[in-house]
């Protein structure tokens, strides 16, 4: 009896050793995981942080490209420009945005612009408003919408504002011009070569402004659909807002889009001088992405069966993956309407609306880089990289388009998606989103942002005329010419600037003279947004814009 008991005490010793070892081990575990979960949301919060503070900047540039009369101006050395635009036909086409680092208002890319605003504003505009931008956000967009809708003071009129301007050399030849096209007649007023040999700030302009029209017989489809999708698109962001605005910006891209269809041509043949700057490949995904904006903004089925019936034959190539870009609204068209797959039941099970989405599957898996089927277009860090002028332009408008389908298959409760038997989540387009924005922002070979103002290290010699000049300078025409070719950093920074970005081998050459990498631009600047917009907190999206 006495040698049982003592052995069956040692046997309980040892199960309690057990027991607590066991109960040690759990509590270290569960230490262990709340220590993860914590570390992991504390570097959720500092992205979050990190792409807000962004943000905030990336917005500030398009307070430095307005034209016109500047109301509530934010940028020091930004005054009034372009003030007479539009008055040889007794209108106001003072507005609007500049293009990039010179003087031009090319409508084709401005219009772009403030769709792809419009855009981000409607899918994001609760994480804008978390960080205060949902506002300057709005005021920018209607700068820019203003402009458009004085363009087009007819049913049958859009106008164009036409200017040359040659820097100097062949290799920066830039055209000016305040895109504004019209439906009926063909104009030219003042001379395209008379401002050839200007430096200067836009507030120190002298050199003529020409208007051009486009007409019937000269027409410039992609110009009318473009302007058309951001006039359909803004409406719905000012739907609650100003509901007469909304209701008047929707009129006008009703009658832009009917102009469009009716009167098909490439502007760009029909008014070669673009083509060097912002050449057409083909209008007919200006009409798909239009007709797009005007279902979302309408419910009309007209819109869905003009995207989805024979025109989408004619123009949606779809199985083939394309880059989203002013030029090419395919992919974006894509996303669009696979938004409607997700979300609109009624509609859903139309075969082309699903070829749609499966095209634009195709898209996020050519980014998702251990995709079987990914695009080789990398740099060596895995930035997406198409061209070399304007490299960024592709990554962060891919990159916005994979936010917006991963936070459409989350909303929806789309857990995976397949591509070539390989399946991905929405996390997977997330990171790679995220992983395109933090090359942006600095991490890279370079270890320099390419937001101008973001992080201690950025571009100091950004191509931009104004930013290059002192604002006491005084200077004619011909005498900036020095400030382009001095040594000396820009004196004005042109915060928010996205500049064009690395070359393949990851380098970047911060001088003025290169406007391959340099130059910044407006619409850059309205994908950039968009894509920070999606990642300023947890991913959400609304499931209809109305």
């Amino acid at each position: 009896m006495g040698e049982k008991s003592k052995k069956g005490g040692w046997c309980g010793w040892i199960i309690a050793l057990i027991v607590a070892a066991a109960a040690a081990g759990a509590i270290v575990v569960l230490v262990m995981k709340k220590h993860k979960d914590s570390s992991s949301d504390a570097a959720s919060a500092a992205s979050e942080k990190k792409y807000g503070d962004a943000l905030k900047i990336a917005m500030q540039f398009f307070d430095v490209q307005k034209s016109g009369r500047l109301v509530n101006n934010k940028i020091s050395w930004r005054g009034d420009s372009a003030v007479k635009d539009g008055s040889q036909e007794k209108l106001d086409l003072s507005q609007g945005m500049y293009d990039a680092g010179d003087h031009m208002k090319f409508n084709f890319p401005m219009a772009y612009t403030a769709t792809v605003l419009s855009w981000a504003i409607l899918e994001y505009g609760d994480q804008m408003k978390g960080v205060g931008q949902l506002e300057p956000a709005q005021d920018s967009l209607k700068w820019i919408t203003d402009y458009l809708i004085n363009c087009h003071p007819k049913d049958n009129v859009l106008y164009i504002q036409f200017l040359n301007v040659n820097h100097g050399d062949a290799s920066f030849d830039q055209m000016c011009l305040s895109a504004c096209f019209t439906s009926l007649t063909l104009w030219q007023v003042g001379d395209a070569n008379a401002d050839h040999k200007c430096w200067d700030r836009p507030e120190d302009m002298t050199e003529a402004r020409p208007l051009i029209q486009i007409n019937a017989s000269t027409p410039g489809t992609e110009v009318a659909a473009e302007t058309a999708a951001a006039m359909a698109a803004a409406s719905l962001v000012f739907k609650s807002k100003n509901s007469a605005y909304s209701s008047n910006l929707l009129k006008h891209a009703k009658q832009l889009f009917t102009f469009a269809d009716k009167y098909r041509g490439t502007y760009s043949e029909n008014i070669p001088e673009v083509a060097t700057y912002y050449n057409s490949t083909g209008y007919g995904d200006e009409l798909l992405w239009a007709a797009s904006w005007l279902y979302h903004a309408t419910g009309d089925q007209t819109y869905f069966d003009y995207a989805t019936g024979k025109n989408a034959d004619s123009f949606g190539n779809f199985g083939n993956p394309t880059w989203f870009s002013w030029d090419n609204k395919l992919a974006g068209t894509q996303v669009l309407l696979s938004r409607v797959s997700f979300f609109n039941s009624k509609v859903s099970n139309s075969d082309t609306l699903q070829e749609y989405k499966k095209t634009a599957e195709a898209v996020m898996c050519g980014l998702l880089p251990k995709s079987p089927t990914a695009t080789s277009s990398r740099t060596d860090s895995g930035l997406i990289w198409i061209t070399e002028w304007n490299a960024l332009q592709h990554p962060v408008a891919s990159a916005f388009l994979a936010v917006l389908y991963s936070d459409y298959m989350l909303t929806s409760k789309t857990e995976k998606m397949t591509c070539d038997g390989n399946e991905y989540t929405p996390s997977d387009l997330r990171k790679f989103a995220m992983s395109q924005a933090n090359y942006v922002l600095g991490d890279n070979p370079a270890k320099m942002s390419y937001l101008v103002g973001y992080g201690d290290k950025y571009p100091q010699y950004v191509h931009h005329r104004g930013a290059s000049i002192p604002t006491d300078a005084d200077t004619n025409c011909k005498e900036g010419w020095k400030y382009l070719d001095s040594t000396e950093p820009n004196p004005n920074v042109a915060t928010g600037a996205l500049v064009g970005g690395p070359f393949l081998n990851e380098t970047y050459i911060d001088s003025r003279n290169n406007s391959i990498q340099g130059e910044p631009t407006t619409y850059n600047s309205a994908v950039i947004v968009g894509l920070l917009s999606g990642l300023v907190s947890t991913s959400s999206v609304v499931q209809s814009f109305t």
